[in-house]
């Protein structure tokens, strides 16, 4: 599979404190998105931020990998509900994302919870956005099967 790019642009005008951007991804999938430096630090407001992008990346890319290792292990999956946290820190080396906290709930036929369990935490030490994570993030898994 050749190298797939995404590319994300943003327009930021005025200062840290004061000023705002607008997000806008190439692909045309959503529309333009506000961000601001309260939205990321204080209240969201109807605006997003990059923790919260970073989340929804997360969280996609993780239904998708533990999806795919499901199916290949004979389990296809009926529904995969899939929560990503991430936590903003202020540390004195700075700000940092310090933590992402997954939580999966998952209505999988013919699969145990313990299989369950173990799929989620393949999944979660596979995919893409945890592999860019790994060694700078601390990240945890809640798989729950459903019945």
């Amino acid at each position: 599979m050749p190298g797939a790019e995404r590319e994300a642009n943003v327009i930021w005008e005025g200062d840290l404190a004061h000023g705002n951007g607008r997000l806008t991804p190439k692909s045309g999938a959503f529309g333009e998105l506000p961000v601001t430096w309260a939205s990321r630090t204080e209240r969201s407001d109807g605006k997003t931020s990059p923790e919260e992008l970073l989340a929804a990346a997360h969280a996609s890319c993780f239904a998708m990998a533990l999806s795919n290792g499901l199916t290949q292990g004979g389990h296809k999956p009926d529904r995969l509900e899939v929560s990503a946290v991430s936590t903003l820190d202020r540390l004195e080396a700075g700000l940092r994302v310090t933590m992402m906290r997954l939580t999966v709930r998952g209505t999988v036929p013919g699969i145990d919870e313990a299989a369950f369990k173990q799929a989620a935490e393949a999944a979660k030490e596979g995919c893409p956005i945890s592999n860019a994570l790994k060694n700078n993030v601390q990240m945890s898994v809640d798989a729950t099967l459903e019945r």
